[in-house]
């Protein structure tokens, strides 16, 4: 499998981290949204949305959108258990995080690490509803040790993406000492690395 990525996307680190706690073989190929390379013809021809994250798998098919990519990936693994109602409840915080979360935390991170511009020049209305998604996942954290389960799903993986780095889009989490709590034991439950090499 190889997977098209930008390590400091936040979308592509849930593929990489849903690939290494699974063991599962791939190789990595680096591509920068910023110079466009996400937007050539050969990558186009491949991947028509021009984002990433995107894999292609061995027999030449490929998938891209990042939740749909780690729920494909942890099939019938721990990350995504056996079950209707437990599946739905997956499903539940992957759309969520999509419609609710990711376009108010990820965007404004993107425009101060990526752009480089202030945390005032921010949109108000992101602003807005990035805190009330951080505030939301605080309450629901509240008495609990993961979003679903006792153990990782890809729904921690899925959230833990942008929330862990939230601060770098000017988002206070010394505040919301549940969700401190809950990435620390993400992060150490699911061993999280940053490294882009080839794996075996």
């Amino acid at each position: 499998m190889k997977i098209h990525g930008d390590l400091a996307s936040g979308n592509c680190l849930k593929v990489k981290w849903t690939a290494d706690f699974l063991r599962l073989p791939y190789t990595w190929l680096p591509v920068d949204i910023m110079q466009g390379e996400s937007r050539t013809p050969e990558y186009l021809a491949k991947f028509p949305q021009g984002q990433v994250p995107a894999i292609e798998l061995d027999d030449g098919r490929t998938l891209a959108q990042s939740n749909a990519i780690i729920r494909y990936l942890a099939r019938g693994s721990s990350l995504l258990p056996d079950g209707a109602f437990i599946q739905a409840k997956i499903d539940e915080w992957l759309f969520w995080e999509q419609y609710s979360h990711e376009p108010y935390v990820a965007t404004c991170r993107f425009h101060m690490v990526y752009l480089g511009k202030s945390k005032k020049s921010r949109d108000p209305l992101k602003v807005e509803r990035g805190e009330k998604a951080l505030d939301h996942m605080e309450r629901q954290l509240q008495g609990r040790t993961l979003l679903v389960d006792d153990a990782p799903t890809i729904a921690d993986i899925a959230l833990l993406a942008y929330t862990r780095v939230a601060h770098e889009g000017g988002f206070d989490l010394a505040s919301r000492p549940n969700l401190r709590t809950w990435i620390a034991r993400c992060e150490k439950t699911l061993k999280l690395s940053c490294r882009a090499d080839r794996h075996a």
